[in-house]
């Protein structure tokens, strides 16, 4: 069967298949513009968080203003007029996001990664195509995740019929489905000696696509992250783009991905630990023991904010030294390069796990019983992450490390080390 993967037609889309929200979003400059605009847009986005999560409001409003900001469009490249900032940048971006609003700054997650699989694996027709969609302000969301289905035959797939290709399955966990233009989706072809791996740009408004909010876990509830059905949906040659073969040769696909959720968890770590401070200065009691007048001045829960600032000061460094990997080796990618960054990345994501959830932990019990009132949504910190870091097992970032270092054992090449 010949390829699916064709550069011979015309790059073209509906107009009724994409809608975009109306003006051009920000231009970004560099990396320094980029933060300047994050910190900005953080501030704005963290007054509303707990209410969004408490009354489960999409964040509609909050993610228009989010594209417009011009921070969805900063790793196009320069020749596609994009800023190309550092991954360390990026990060940085996503996590100053988290730490105002967790669902916020995970939903671009699967966008930035949809950009890295063009990055790497599309022809500069698609790339041109799809990076100038994004500069114009489209977002992508994903369906990356089956339904259930261990079965490779019962997976989501493209097949051929009547001349054209269709998308036929069902995805769960589709963060970010629900609000985007186009949904980059996990498909299998039969290619006559084996099925093949491909993401199948999807438009969200094709014919056949149904996004459901269907999701219901006690954190990160607005991000999104429910369901999509694929009922014979149809797709083009030109919006599909080769997914197994970037895993099959050294790429920064998967520790790209992982240094997000690493930045996710890293706001998660700082906001927690930025409403502990707030708590124990201005409403916490001190306990009896102390013989103080103020929690602050406790001599005990001034140890446990040290030592719960100096965790995260290493989660933060780690997060950046694997950026500087990540971009290392998305310069010079091969088995080396990418190992070395996908092990950077799980020693970084190892400690923003353990300190996200740590932080959330630890906000209550030195801010006390007072912090468990309803109203305040101080539980989303800990909800939040403990959600989120089930992504990926952290036992098996440990097993990474351990077994790179000690046995000289390359990473798998998959988007989850």
């Amino acid at each position: 069967m010949a390829s699916i993967v064709s550069t011979q037609h015309e790059f073209a889309v509906d107009a009724q298949l994409e809608r975009v929200p109306p003006g051009l979003p920000d231009r970004i400059a560099d990396d320094a513009h980029a933060l300047d605009v994050a910190r900005a847009i953080a501030a704005r986005f963290a007054p509303g968080a707990a209410a969004r999560d408490r009354e489960r409001r999409l964040p509609w409003d909050e993610l228009d203003e989010f594209v417009a900001s011009g921070l969805w469009g900063i790793t196009i490249p320069h020749a596609h007029g994009g800023p190309a900032v550092k991954s360390e940048t990026l990060a940085e971006v996503i996590a100053l996001v988290s730490e105002a609003d967790g669902s916020l700054g995970q939903i671009p997650q699967n966008h930035f990664y949809a950009l890295e699989v063009l990055r790497v694996g599309a022809t500069p027709e698609q790339q041109a195509f799809f990076y100038e969609r994004v500069r114009t302000g489209a977002r992508f969301g994903n369906a990356l995740a089956e339904i259930g289905h261990k079965d490779f035959k019962r997976r989501t797939r493209l097949v051929r019929s009547g001349g054209g290709w269709f998308v036929e399955g069902q995805k769960f966990y589709c963060t970010g489905a629900l609000f985007a233009q186009w949904i980059p989706t996990h498909v299998v072809a039969d290619e006559g000696d084996g099925d093949v791996a491909y993401l199948a740009f999807v438009p969200h408004d094709a014919p056949g696509v149904t996004v459901t909010d269907d999701w219901d876990g006690f954190g990160q509830r607005v991000t999104g992250s429910g369901s999509v059905r694929f009922e014979h949906v149809p797709v083009r040659p030109e919006w599909v783009v080769p997914f197994q073969a970037s895993f099959d040769r050294p790429t920064t696909i998967g520790p790209f991905a992982q240094l997000l959720h690493a930045a996710i968890d890293l706001g998660q770590a700082r906001g927690a630990f930025a409403a502990t401070i707030d708590f124990v200065q201005h409403h916490a009691r001190p306990w009896m023991d102390a013989k103080v007048e103020r929690a602050a001045d406790d001599p005990l829960t001034i140890a446990q904010i040290g030592d719960l600032k100096a965790r995260l000061r290493a989660a933060e460094l780690l997060v950046r030294r694997a950026g500087r990997f990540v971009d290392a080796a998305q310069a010079a990618p091969d088995e080396r390069s990418v190992a070395q960054a996908s092990v950077a990345v799980a020693e970084a994501r190892a400690a923003t796990t353990v300190v996200s959830l740590d932080a959330g932990s630890r906000l209550f019990e030195l801010a006390g019983t007072a912090a468990t009132l309803d109203d305040l949504g101080l539980d989303r910190f800990w909800r939040n992450a403990r959600t989120h870091t089930l992504h990926d097992p952290v036992r098996w970032k440990y097993h990474a490390i351990g077994n790179f270092y000690l046995n000289d054992t390359l990473p798998p090449r998959h988007g989850a080390i």
